[in-house]
């Protein structure tokens, strides 16, 4: 098991995405601007994104995740989502609203449907993304993945009839993926399932397995980390107040379950850390003390103080994280908030020296 020096810091995954994201889409779409100009901006953010988090001096970083969306909300098309199902057959074509949230039934997805069996060779682009992100990168690169779960629940199925059957292809397909990463040179991998506290026991238990089926032929020297959250997007005027706060926070935290998945680490929102009294284990602890809804930038002294609140949490146990992606915060928010995580681990380092 590869484990992080106690206090590394990581991102989620999704960097700061600017609002002329959409400008260009809608552009494109009007044929005013060409593909390939969305995606040089795309290309360019994902190039900031390397830079911020560097000058931040945040330990794993990833490309930001910009390439996956062509603007700041969270749906229509969404980088967890739409980005992947558009490159796998069996869910191309067009999209159907599913509502996602107890909070709110009108609130939906454009969810893709489900038509025919999920191949288990699909290039899903994580090899292409890692060497891309590499090239410009002078810190370690994470690539993050969503999980079989979420990719299974939040669709319309109108094949398999049995999401259990249609997660396991999944994680078959993730498996394969994962491989070529590791041969590529990856050794940090991420995994994104939020859906857990809505869904059944029954079904998480069923995710946890096809997890670590997806999991089980990564090499030793990657780390894999699983990131569990509850949707943490913001209400206010620049994201347009769609969805809200904590959208999936309905249902039992199942932290007993997900402690069953064969990772190195879990990475949560910071005030979920109490769940996992007892029930870590070996794993590390991805502490999301940095708070993505909170449109303020949090001091290095507030951030550690977070962690510190959590005793029973050994030092070499915890990893320095956000409590999701920072796509929709302003750019200059986003960055403030990485400086507290380095700030925050400077500061927790001193108060723990080395023996």
């Amino acid at each position: 098991m590869p484990t992080y020096p106690k206090y590394t810091t990581t991102v989620i995954g999704a960097h700061s995405v600017p609002r002329w994201f959409e400008a260009l889409d809608r552009l494109v779409a009007l044929g005013q601007l060409q593909p390939a100009d969305l995606n040089d901006a795309q290309f360019r953010t994902m190039q900031a994104a390397i830079l911020e988090q560097e000058a931040a001096g945040i330990d794993i970083i990833t490309g930001g995740e910009t390439h996956r969306r062509s603007h700041n909300r969270h749906s229509p098309p969404n980088a967890m989502l739409n980005h992947f199902w558009n490159r796998i057959s069996a869910f191309q074509g067009v999209t159907r609203p599913k509502p996602i949230t107890a909070y709110d039934p009108n609130v939906t997805h454009p969810a893709a449907i489900c038509h025919g069996p999920i191949g288990d060779g699909i290039d899903l682009g994580l090899v292409e993304e890692f060497r891309g992100v590499s090239e410009f990168a002078s810190r370690p690169v994470k690539i993050t993945m969503t999980g079989p779960h979420l990719l299974s629940a939040v669709a319309h199925d109108e094949y398999y009839g049995d999401l259990r059957r249609m997660m396991f292809d999944l994680a078959k397909l993730l498996r394969h993926n994962f491989n070529r990463l590791a041969d590529a040179g990856c050794k940090h991998l991420q995994i994104d399932e939020p859906y857990f506290t809505p869904a059944t026991d029954e079904e998480v238990a069923a995710a946890v397995e096809a997890i670590n089926l997806a999991i089980e032929d990564v090499p030793d020297d990657v780390h894999v980390a699983v990131h569990i959250c509850q949707g943490n997007y913001a209400v206010g005027p620049d994201y347009d107040g769609q969805i809200g706060h904590r959208y999936f926070d309905v249902g039992r935290y199942k932290a007993d379950l997900v402690c069953g998945i064969d990772c190195d680490s879990l990475l949560i929102e910071h005030d979920m850390t109490h769940h996992f009294e007892g029930r870590l284990g070996n794993k590390q602890l991805g502490v999301g003390a940095v708070d993505v809804q909170a449109p303020n930038i949090e001091s290095g002294e507030l951030v550690a103080d977070r962690i510190l609140s959590y005793r029973w949490l050994a030092p070499e146990q915890v990893i320095i994280t956000s409590s999701c992606g920072l796509n929709h915060l302003p750019r200059h928010i986003a960055l403030g908030k990485l400086r507290a995580m380095t700030e925050a681990k400077a500061i927790l380092c001193g108060l723990n020296p080395p023996p």
